[in-house]
């Protein structure tokens, strides 16, 4: 009997393993394309556009990262 219950414990903890790494795939495939979204877009703007927004186009990738950790962090 104690075989079985220790047998189950190990598959759940396997399955929880795996259910988390899925998770964690998840997480980065939209952080990545989140991040890649928001450099397109901060990208096509003219550099009068991205001044408005108080931005230079060597701050898009800094921006981007941000923008991407704070929309999964939710």
């Amino acid at each position: 009997m104690a075989v079985t219950s220790d047998y189950t414990a190990a598959k759940g903890a396997t399955f929880s393993g795996f259910s988390s790494l899925i998770e964690a795939a998840k997480t980065r495939y939209i952080r990545n394309r989140m991040y890649r979204q928001t450099v397109n877009e901060l990208s096509a703007l003219s550099a009068r556009e991205l001044a408005d927004l108080g931005l230079h186009r060597s701050m898009i990738k800094r921006v981007a990262q941000q923008a991407s950790a704070e929309y999964t962090a939710r």
